[in-house]
């Protein structure tokens, strides 16, 4: 394919661009309409002009020297549409990293001019979350940072900007991954079993908290992911898994080994808003089948968060149980894996050869 500025020098190419309304085409000419007076981008959703009452500019400064006015709809002398919109998310989130309290839908889009409904479907498409989840986790984050600073847990919860501490608590250990107390603590007095095992793809270790897998980690030094799991949890107790803890090892080596006896066990799950969802549609991938990361950013509502899940992808510390492995690139090409690009080739070699 030609690139963008190889094209729509011509105006055969430029017409092409009007009828087809190719937003692509957007940033290179603009086009007026003598009957109308009026001049647009190409993709403008405004009626098809007749060709014969058409002429084309580079600028849209030209086209308004030519004696031409703006267009109302498609608005040509301002930034495109996805610029504006873009620039009303990032004010919107700084309303809520910014805002003492909580704040409502209405007045987010308020202070953007859009409609509840339109503010709320542009945020999530942009952000990969909902103005709440992003409220939400914005909100834990404080939590977190206020915690160690205060001299109650109360007092960090209310700081933070919640309401009340019964809404906090009601999601307390989804959003910390142990108790208020504990945390601000610093996590002392967690208690974390694990057990290394070992697969044909090398060493893997597995590590639990109370509530399930909290990691699975792989690699070819024991010593290095007993001390990664050690980074992980400085706080925690670590110890050697009990026999029925084992188990559990034994379970997720044998899925490695063979992915159709599949793996059914409690886990963990501590991370954003954003990357739960994430891990959630991959969890979601049949053994034996692959995703593009384009695909998962469609599936969870956010097709223009590609690089997001990208990142959400590589911070999985739980591998094979949220099948990271199974997300590759648009052209079906194996890209970076945690855990090395051999691991994920040999992940998938087992899984497709079901």
């Amino acid at each position: 394919m030609a690139s963008s500025m190889q094209e729509f020098t011509s105006e055969e190419d430029q017409w092409a661009a009007i009828e087809t309304r190719n937003k692509n085409a957007d940033s290179h000419f603009y086009y007026s309409v003598k009957t109308t007076g009026v001049y647009c981008r190409p993709s403008c959703a405004a009626r098809l002009a007749l060709r014969k009452n058409v002429a084309f500019h580079l600028t849209y400064t030209d086209a308004e020297k030519a004696g031409f006015r703006p267009c109302k709809r498609c608005r040509p002398n301002e930034p495109a549409l996805a610029v504006r919109q873009a620039a009303a998310v990032t004010e919107a989130c700084r309303i809520i990293e910014t805002s003492e309290e909580t704040v409502s839908l209405e007045f987010l889009a308020k202070s953007v001019s859009m409609s509840p409904y339109h503010f709320h479907r542009i945020f999530k498409s942009i952000t990969g979350v909902t103005p709440k989840a992003y409220t939400k986790a914005h909100l834990a984050g404080r939590v977190r940072d206020e915690l160690p600073k205060t001299s109650n847990v109360t007092e960090a919860i209310y700081n933070a900007g919640y309401n009340s501490n019964g809404r906090f608590y009601a999601e307390s250990y989804k959003t910390l991954g142990m108790t208020p107390s504990k945390f601000r603590a610093g996590g002392k007095g967690e208690k974390i079993q694990f057990a290394i095992g070992e697969t044909t793809l090398g060493s893997i270790l597995v590590a639990g908290s109370i509530t399930g897998i909290c990691s699975i980690l792989m690699g070819d030094d024991p010593d290095a992911l007993a001390q990664d799991l050690q980074d992980r949890f400085p706080d925690a107790l670590l110890h050697s898994g009990d026999s029925s803890f084992n188990e559990w090892v034994a379970k997720v080596v044998g899925f490695v080994e063979t992915p159709q006896l599949g793996l059914d066990l409690p886990l963990d799950i501590r991370g954003t808003a954003f990357q739960q969802r994430v891990w959630q549609a991959l969890c979601e991938i049949p053994i034996g089948s692959t995703v593009s990361y384009a695909e998962v950013a469609r599936k969870i509502g956010a097709p223009k968060a590609v690089r997001a899940i990208a990142g959400a992808c590589a911070a999985n510390a739980i591998a094979v149980a949220i099948p990271c492995h199974r997300v590759v690139r648009s052209d079906g090409s194996i890209s970076g894996y945690r855990w090395g690009v051999e691991r994920k080739q040999q992940l998938l070699k087992k899984e497709t050869s079901i």
